[in-house]
C-alpha cells in the first residue's frame, strides 16, 4: 500500500470526484447490464496514444486492446497463448463488434526499433524481438530506400504496419465471414502524437488522408 504510486492515488481521487461522480449511473448501468462497445480498437502500448482520449470516449464505449506497434499477427491455431488473438476474438465472435481500428501513430518506437536496429537493439530472441519480426521484410525494403530521409521511412513503416495488420485480420475466418456478409467494417488509422492530426486510409486504394473534421 505505501509503495503504491502516489500519483495515481492522487488521480484516482480526481476520478472519484469529478468524472465517476458525473459518470457514476453510467457506470452502474455497465457494471449491471455489461459492456456493449461497437468498436475494437487495436492500438500501441505507446502511453502518449489512447485511443479513449483521442477519440474523446467514455467507459464502455470502445473495447481496446493494445500491444507493440498495434500489430496483429496471422492466424495461429496451435495452442499456443495468443493475447492479440484472443482480444479479436472475444469482440468479434461475444461483444459482436461492427467496426474494428487498426491505429498507429508517429514516433513509434516499436516501428523505429524494426528500421533501426543500433537504436534500440532487439535480440532475436527475446519477445520483443520476435514480435517486430512480423514486419522484417516490409522493414527491410523500406530501410534500403536511399532517397526517402529517416523520418520519412518511419512513417512509411507505421503505415504498412497498419496495412499488414489489416491483411493478418483477414486471416481469421471467423472474422472474414462477417466482413464478407457486410455485418463487420475494418478501419485503418495513424495518429500524428506532435501535431494530433488524424489520417484515414482509404479502404480501396491503402492511401492515407485526412478526414473532414
Amino acid at each position: 500500500m505505501q509503495n503504491f504510486p502516489q500519483s495515481l492515488l492522487s488521480g484516482y481521487r480526481n476520478f472519484m470526484s469529478g468524472r465517476y461522480k458525473d459518470e457514476s449511473e453510467r457506470y452502474r448501468a455497465l457494471a449491471e447490464t455489461g459492456q456493449k462497445p461497437q468498436t475494437l480498437f487495436i492500438a500501441c502500448c505507446d502511453s502518449r496514444a489512447a485511443p479513449e482520449t483521442i477519440f474523446d470516449c467514455g467507459p464502455g464505449e470502445l473495447f481496446v486492446m493494445r500491444n507493440v506497434a498495434n500489430m496483429v499477427p496471422p492466424f495461429e491455431p496451435d495452442g499456443q497463448y495468443h493475447g492479440t488473438s484472443s482480444a479479436i476474438e472475444y469482440a468479434v465472435q461475444v461483444l459482436k463488434v461492427k467496426d474494428i481500428v487498426v491505429m498507429g501513430h508517429g514516433r513509434c518506437g516499436g516501428i523505429q526499433a524494426a528500421l533501426d536496429p543500433n537504436l534500440a537493439p532487439l535480440s532475436p530472441g527475446d519477445f520483443i524481438g520476435r514480435w517486430m519480426g512480423l514486419l522484417k521484410p516490409a522493414a527491410e525494403q523500406i530501410q534500403s530506400n536511399d532517397v526517402m530521409t529517416a523520418g520519412e521511412r518511419q512513417t512509411a513503416l507505421e503505415r504498412v504496419s497498419i496495412r499488414n495488420s489489416i491483411n493478418n485480420l483477414m486471416t481469421f475466418p471467423f472474422l472474414k465471414t462477417q466482413v464478407e456478409a457486410g455485418k463487420i467494417k475494418v478501419h485503418g488509422a495513424w495518429f500524428d502524437i506532435s501535431t494530433g492530426e488524424l489520417w484515414i486510409m482509404d479502404s480501396k486504394t491503402g492511401d492515407f488522408r485526412r478526414p473532414d473534421v
